[in-house]
């Protein structure tokens, strides 16, 4: 069974980078019929907060991530003890006691060199008195997993073949000084016991991987496929713009982003194809290839969401939408302002001027009062517009914008919006003498 996880650090907010690889996780296993499991990797107790944690949860939800199952690592504390004390016994991880600065300088040293800033495995030749004196000193050792001199391969879902050689790599640290275990351990630890068949990341973690895949075998486990997916930038090739918050999916919300505009674009990222406003989760799932991905970097303009956020409501059936919109709304009012809008509270103004008394602009008062004089008798119907607008133009001879305008401006108060021919029967013949009197 297909089994795929999301795993968030709750020190900070849910923004599109990590977004996408939820989305990706969530792809696969809904196509797979698999399970979405959601891990919250907070053993960095001074930087995650549990009204991160909160957020992120809140965001998924928002987004309709919905997981299968839901943990935590830091209740996971004593089963990384464990399996390090494992390790241990298997010869596979050693005690380590440089300090921050002297680790820096050997590598600041081996750089200068001209060699790669490899750890050189000197406490592996520190003897157990040494190691003592050490221990008098104060200093606590962190511990290393020793990697095996072999090469580390993998067929990725996105980057194909893909080969680590461990002379370029460094015996990864597994537990702090203070005994707080990192990624590298916990994260191997996670994925081995919830049985984790796909694991799908950013490019960042291709080297986390490689020495990983040495932890799964040392410890005889099933190792997952591993794809990982190039890292997004803002549309000039740099950082997100800050314009909606720098990509936080909380500004994105508050900005009134509708979710499918935002897994759409993402699900569309690095394709052939671009969203259009049509697509469903459904289709999303179905249509999910990672063969369809390029392998470089893609830029995501956070300013187009807008735009493709106007035509997911432009196709948005009334009954979608009821729930979130005043009582007044209604299948006819709906299916003639959607088109004019980009965010969903943007209805509540033509709501307004459908039933409200609202300010108006009458900038030219005798064109005016000429118009409203030949306004037809009787019900305002759908051509009454256009019949309206042929007598004043035969009266006046204005026509085109210099006709409409005015017009517009005086009944609905705005420049732009719905075709006014269809907006004059919802607004009534009473409120149209009131707004141009």
């Amino acid at each position: 069974m297909t089994r795929v996880r999301f795993a968030p650090s709750p020190t900070g907010k849910l923004h599109i980078g990590n977004t996408r690889i939820a989305l990706f996780n969530y792809l696969i296993a809904k196509k797979n019929n698999g399970d979405f499991i959601l891990r919250l990797d907070d053993t960095d107790s001074e930087r995650s907060t549990q009204e991160f944690a909160d957020g992120l949860l809140k965001d998924l939800e928002w987004l309709g991530l919905k997981h299968d199952h839901t943990f935590k690592q830091s209740d996971r504390m004593d089963r990384y003890n464990e399996v390090l004390q494992r390790l241990k016994d298997m010869g596979r991880v050693y005690d380590c006691y440089e300090t921050p600065e002297e680790l820096s300088l050997k590598r600041k040293n081996q750089i200068a060199s001209g060699k790669p800033p490899v750890y050189d495995r000197a406490s592996l030749k520190l003897s157990e008195q040494e190691k003592q004196e050490k221990q008098k000193k104060g200093i606590k050792p962190h511990w290393r997993f020793l990697l095996n001199e072999e090469s580390m391969s993998w067929n990725d879902l996105s980057r194909g073949e893909t080969k680590f050689e461990a002379e370029h790599l460094s015996d990864p640290v597994l537990v702090r000084e203070d005994g707080r275990p990192l990624f590298t351990l916990t994260t191997v630890v996670d994925d081995m016991d919830e049985k984790i068949t796909h694991i799908v990341r950013g490019d960042d973690h291709a080297t986390n991987t490689a020495v990983q895949i040495q932890i799964f075998k040392a410890l005889e486990s099933h190792i997952p496929e591993f794809g990982h997916l190039p890292l997004i930038s803002g549309k000039d090739g740099d950082k997100m713009s800050k314009r909606l918050g720098n990509g936080a999916i909380s500004s994105l919300r508050e900005n009134e982003i509708e979710p499918i505009t935002l897994l759409s674009a993402l699900a569309r990222l690095g394709t052939n194809f671009n969203a259009d406003g049509s697509e469903t989760m459904e289709q999303l799932i179905n249509e999910f290839d990672m063969d369809n991905y390029s392998r470089s970097m893609p830029k995501f303009d956070i300013e187009e969401l807008e735009k493709l956020n106007s035509k997911f409501i432009n196709n948005m059936d009334f009954d979608i939408v009821k729930d979130r919109l005043p009582k007044q709304a209604n299948v006819e009012v709906w299916e003639i302002i959607k088109s004019n809008i980009s965010k969903l509270s943007q209805a509540n103004l033509w709501l307004d001027v459908i039933n409200k008394d609202i300010k108006t602009v009458i900038e030219e008062p005798d064109f005016i009062k000429t118009a409203l004089s030949l306004l037809p008798d009787g019900e305002i119907k759908k051509d009454s517009w256009k019949n309206w607008t042929n007598i004043i133009k035969a009266e006046t001879g204005r026509k085109g914008k210099d006709l409409f305008m005015p017009l517009r401006l005086a009944i609905t108060g705005q420049k732009q919006g719905p075709e006014i021919g269809l907006l004059l029967p919802l607004i009534g013949r009473e409120k149209i003498i009131k707004r141009l009197s």
